[in-house]
C-alpha cells in the first residue's frame, strides 16, 4: 500500500519545524510548499483571505530551504541490490533525492523490494521528502528484473501498431515496479532509428516517428496507471547514434530539419503531459557542438524547455557515462548538467555523489550556480514526489 507525503498537523506546526530543526528543513518545507500550493493561504493559515497569494507564500517556505538540501534533492545515485549502511543514512539525512535500482545477480525481486523499502523508511524517518527509486523496465533486451513484464519487446509492440496492447504492457509493467517500491521507469525509448547501424536500433518502437510516438506515449500511459512515472528518453533522440554514449563520446551531426523528425515523438509525449524527460550525452553539432546534450543549456533550457514547451522533471542519463566523461570529470559535469537545467542528476555507477555535491554547493556559493534556479529545480522535484508518494 502506498501513501502520499502527509501533513502532519497545521501548517504552523510545520512552519516551527522548518526553523526549529534546520537538519529536517528540506522535508518541512516540501510539505509546507505543497500545502500552500494545494489548499492556497487562507486554508493552509486558516486566516482570512487576505494577504499574499499561494506562490508568496510557496517562495516564503522555499526561501527557508538551505542550500545544501536544494542540491541534495536533485542527486540520484545507484542502489546495487542492497540499501547499504551509507545508502540509509544519505537517505535519513536528505543527502541524495533518489537512487536507480540494479538488483543483484540472481537476486530475488522481493529482497530488492525489501531493501527499496529500508530506503524509504529512512528518508521518512529523518523527515525528508520521499526518495524517487528508479530503474530500466523498457522491455526486450533492458530489464532489470528479466522475470518481470513487459512480455512483448518494444519492437513487437511497434510492429502489432496497437495503443491499447501498449498500455496495457506499460500497465503489467508499472503494477509489478510499485509492488517492489519503484516509482519510477527509466523508459519508454523514444528513440527513431534511421538504420541498422544506429546503437538503440534493438531498443527502438519503430522506425516511424509517429509511431514510436503514439506506442510510445500509450506505454507510458499505462505505466502511470499501474503507479509508475514514465521517462521518456533520450531527448533530443539518440536514433542516429551508431556510437554508444555508454562507452564514450558520440557525435549525430545530422541538421535541424532532420533532429526535428527526430523530436516528434517527444513533441507527442510533452502534448500528453508526461511527467519526466531524460536528456542524453550525445552532441549535436547542429544544437551545440560543443558539449553532450544533457551538459548543454541550448539543448535542455532552450530546446527542451523554451521552444517545445516542457515543465516537468528533466533527468540526465548517467553523468558517469563514457560520452560524458571524455567532456568533463563528475563535479563538472554535475555542475554543467545542473547549470544546463537538468533537475535530476543521475550517477549510476556509485552509491556516493559527495564529490559531485560539494562541487554544486561550491558553484552555488560562487554565483555560477542561481538561488532561484535550484529553487525551481527543487519544487518540481518534490511535487513529482508528492503526486506519487513513496513510503510503503
Amino acid at each position: 500500500m502506498r501513501c502520499r507525503v502527509t501533513l502532519a498537523g497545521p501548517v504552523a506546526t510545520a512552519t516551527k519545524r522548518v526553523y526549529r530543526r534546520r537538519r529536517a528543513v528540506a522535508g518541512a518545507a516540501a510539505v509546507v510548499v505543497l500545502a500552500a500550493a494545494a489548499t492556497g493561504v487562507e486554508s493552509a493559515l486558516g486566516g482570512p483571505k487576505t494577504g499574499p497569494g499561494p506562490a508568496a507564500i510557496e517562495q516564503h517556505y522555499l526561501d527557508a530551504v538551505p542550500e545544501r538540501s536544494l542540491i541534495a534533492q536533485r542527486l540520484m545515485v545507484s542502489m546495487d541490490g542492497t540499501a547499504t549502511k551509507d545508502l540509509v543514512r544519505q537517505a535519513r539525512r536528505g543527502e541524495i533525492g533518489g537512487v536507480i535500482v540494479f538488483p543483484g545477480l540472481g537476486q530475488p525481486a522481493d529482497d530488492v523490494g525489501k531493501q527499496v523499502a529500508r530506503l524509504a523508511r529512512a528518508a521518512q524517518r529523518g523527515g525528508q521528502p520521499p526518495l524517487l527509486v528508479a530503474t530500466d523496465q523498457e522491455g526486450g533486451e533492458i530489464k532489470r528484473f528479466p522475470e518481470g513484464p513487459p512480455g512483448p519487446s518494444p519492437a513487437e509492440l511497434g510492429a502489432s501498431g496497437k495503443p491499447a496492447a501498449a498500455r496495457k504492457a506499460g500497465r503489467e509493467t508499472g503494477r509489478y515496479l510499485d509492488g517492489l517500491g519503484i516509482n519510477v521507469d527509466l523508459a519508454p525509448v523514444l528513440d527513431v532509428p534511421t538504420s541498422d547501424l544506429s546503437f538503440m536500433a534493438s531498443r527502438a518502437f519503430a522506425r516511424e516517428a509517429n509511431t514510436v510516438g503514439k506506442v510510445g506515449v500509450a506505454f507510458a500511459r499505462g505505466l502511470e496507471r499501474g503507479g509508475v512515472v514514465p521517462t521518456a528518453k533520450h531527448f533530443p533522440g539518440l536514433g542516429r547514434a551508431v556510437a554508444n554514449t555508454d562507452l564514450g563520446r558520440s557525435e549525430i551531426d545530422a541538421s535541424k530539419d532532420d533532429l526535428d523528425q527526430d523530436l516528434i515523438p517527444f513533441r507527442d509525449a510533452i502534448a500528453a503531459g508526461l511527467p519526466m524527460i531524460m536528456v542524453g550525452s550525445a552532441v549535436y553539432t547542429a544544437l551545440d557542438p560543443d558539449a553532450p546534450a544533457a551538459l548543454s543549456q541550448k539543448v535542455v533550457d532552450g530546446l527542451l524547455r523554451d521552444q517545445l514547451g516542457f515543465e516537468g522533471v528533466v533527468i540526465s542519463d548517467d553523468l558517469q557515462a563514457g560520452a560524458v566523461q571524455e567532456a568533463a570529470d563528475e563535479s563538472e559535469a554535475a555542475v554543467d548538467a545542473a547549470g544546463a537545467g537538468i533537475d535530476v542528476l543521475l550517477f549510476a555507477k556509485t552509491n556516493d555523489a559527495s564529490g559531485p555535491a560539494k562541487a554544486l554547493r561550491k558553484a552555488a556559493k560562487g554565483g555560477k550556480l542561481d538561488r532561484n534556479d535550484l529553487e525551481r529545480s527543487f519544487k518540481r522535484v518534490v511535487e513529482l514526489k508528492d503526486s506519487l508518494g513513496g513510503v510503503r
